[in-house]
């Protein structure tokens, strides 16, 4: 009877994929398990297993794209795939079926509520390693973190998914074949001439100088031939690295790039595929502007009473507690004492009600390597200053380390952002979800202010409170607004809690 083999489903707002290659060939007799052919979607690329043993029948071509549900190919049952059991000896055969029963499947475990998906950033071990239990064989990233993933068994591993794919909570990226020595996992090769031939010929054939689709696009982009690069993937084949590594031989292609492109005298262009924290991010921020009523209220603060308290106290500050006194200390702080004055601020909305924090968690806008992060400072109403700045100094190491953890990243109640150290003069920032507020800080610019009376030069910074204007009125966000502005501008408030 044939077993026919449908596109499955491989997420939510995926509705069709690309065949992008077949790895056996019409006529081929398969195993169950065994990759067919590779797909690849919008958002990934993965490999499509036979779902039984038979003769495969290829019913969709290289290069077309299929419906999900769409017929893509047929295994009938033959003869033939009943007959080399019998063949093999009887020793063979409970070896196979022991194989068989302890192999493990590597899935991607659910990371966090909001994250659907991952991006495999590393592969600590390659295919055919002997892998021990709960030793790390790859570092996993999503849109808030990167962490590692452990092996559920021991044994022999086999990577299905490429450095650099993104794939979604649940998918298999290997699979563990346990039980075996290395020394021991090395002895059934001779043993079974067929089972050796059949991944040999499937190297020679397809992987070995084969590009991933994510490669052949970076290839395609660099205008590099496929023939000049030399792949390191399984069985020699060219991942998507190998292709962001790869450069332009320099007597073979500059030639061919100058008839190709007679505009590129104005300039050129690329293409970058984003990443999942920037998709995430992107998704996040439209779905805030769509979903919210936000406003921005201004006001500016003269920053001087602060840089004297530094200048006069940074250095015994820094001698008594091990860390420099910044700026963001006094706005964190100053935040905090609002907040708490100011309770709806520091609430969001849950449905139909609206939650209110007794505590004070802030999150500190970050700008690390792979993208913006906003891990948070807990309880920042108990703390100190010494305490915010050893917190801050912490955090963005971090963050600029691509260590943050998901529980450093998660619960925040309220924002503060810095464009400040950037040049920004004045911006409009967006809320970060599902908080109702957040603080923009800019830079610090002497202007001309009437002081008593006089008009004095003084460093002023411009700051912005972007909130939720669903739970908080003008006169909340302007009155903590004008709070913070009097405890910066009189840092003695803080400490006197005046």
């Amino acid at each position: 009877m044939a077993i026919e083999m449908k596109v499955p489903s491989v997420g939510e707002s995926v509705t069709e994929v690309t065949i992008a290659a077949w790895v056996k060939k019409d006529g081929d007799l398969v195993k169950m398990d065994e990759v067919l052919c590779e797909l690849e979607s919008d958002k990934a690329t993965f490999e499509l297993p036979a779902e039984g043993e038979g003769v495969l029948r290829i019913i969709a071509q290289e290069g077309e794209t299929l419906p999900i549900g769409a017929p893509i190919c047929r295994i009938e049952a033959s003869t033939a795939a009943a007959t080399p059991a019998p063949a093999a000896t009887p020793a063979a055969a409970p070896t196979v079926a022991e194989a068989e029963s302890k192999t493990t499947s590597v899935t991607i475990p659910t990371v966090g509520e909001s994250i659907t998906e991952v991006t495999i950033a590393s592969w600590s071990k390659k295919s055919g390693d002997y892998v021990a239990l709960d030793e790390v064989i790859c570092e996993l990233e999503s849109d808030k973190a990167t962490f590692e993933l452990p092996s559920p068994a021991a044994g022999i591993l086999t990577i299905q998914a490429e450095a650099g794919q993104a794939v979604p909570i649940g998918a298999v990226v290997a699979t563990v074949v346990g039980g075996a020595a290395p020394a021991a996992a090395a002895t059934p090769a001779p043993t079974t001439p067929q089972a050796t031939s059949a991944p040999a010929s499937g190297a020679t054939s397809y992987a070995a100088g084969h590009p991933s689709p994510a490669a052949a696009k970076v290839l395609a982009e660099k205008g590099i031939s496929v023939e000049s690069v030399a792949g390191s993937g399984i069985g020699g084949r060219i991942t998507k690295e190998d292709a962001q590594n790869a450069s332009k031989p320099v007597s073979t292609s500059p030639a061919p790039a100058k008839p190709t492109a007679p505009v590129a005298a104005n300039g050129g262009s690329r293409r970058e595929k984003m990443t999942s924290l920037r998709k995430t991010i992107s998704r996040r921020l439209v779905a805030v502007k769509n979903e919210t009523a936000m406003l921005t209220t201004f006001n500016e603060v003269d920053m001087k009473p602060i840089m004297d308290l530094r200048k006069q106290y940074k250095d015994k500050f820094k001698d008594v507690h091990g860390v420099g006194l910044g700026f963001m200390s006094f706005f964190t702080k100053a935040c905090s004492i609002a907040l708490q004055e100011f309770p709806v601020v520091n609430a969001y909305i849950d449905g139909d009600e609206i939650v209110y924090n007794d505590f004070t968690d802030i999150s500190i806008a970050v700008s690390a390597p792979r993208g913006l992060v906003v891990p948070v400072i807990r309880n920042v109403e108990k703390m100190n200053f010494a305490d915010i700045e050893s917190e801050v100094v912490r955090l963005a190491l971090k963050a600029r380390d691509n260590k943050l953890t998901l529980d450093e990243m998660t619960g925040g109640t309220f924002t503060i952002t810095n464009g400040g150290i950037f040049g920004s003069m004045l911006s409009t920032p967006i809320i970060n979800a599902p908080q109702s507020a957040i603080l923009g800080m800019h830079n610090i610019v002497e202007r001309p202010v009437v002081v008593g009376g006089e008009v004095v030069i003084r460093p002023i910074m411009y700051v912005a409170l972007s909130y939720d204007h669903r739970t908080i009125d003008g006169k909340d966000s302007v009155g903590f607004l004008v709070r913070v502005k009097q405890l910066l501008e009189d840092p003695m408030r803080m400490l006197l809690q005046v």
